[in-house]
């Protein structure tokens, strides 16, 4: 048997070759950057809706705190809690209970 001769291609043959390789990678690269821009976008928009989500949640919680707040009950419970009495009530300051903890450490 004759040893087959290797045969290359004509030019135009591979001038078309890499001319088709060339037009791939200059399409390939024509997508890359908007496709990546599309990918960060979207990317942040869900960010941005975790972000409106919990601040939808903060935001009902602090209507929830504000509605509880204007309530009478509350009222009366700040107001005793800052030293303010009801007409008719007597105010009795008692002082020493750390130390009468320290002497009776069992109650």
């Amino acid at each position: 048997m004759a040893a087959r001769a290797k045969r290359r291609p004509p030019l135009a043959s591979l001038a078309r070759r890499w001319l088709a390789v060339l037009l791939v990678l200059a399409i390939g690269y024509a997508y890359y950057h908007p496709l990546r821009s599309w990918l960060e976008r979207r990317h942040e928009f869900a960010a941005r809706r975790a972000e409106v989500g919990r601040l939808a949640s903060e935001k009902r919680a602090l209507q929830d705190r504000l509605q509880f707040s204007a309530s009478s009950d509350a009222l009366a419970r700040e107001a005793r809690r800052l030293g303010f009495i009801r007409p008719g009530e007597h105010l009795f300051i008692v002082k020493g209970i750390e130390a009468w903890k320290k002497q009776h450490p069992n109650r």
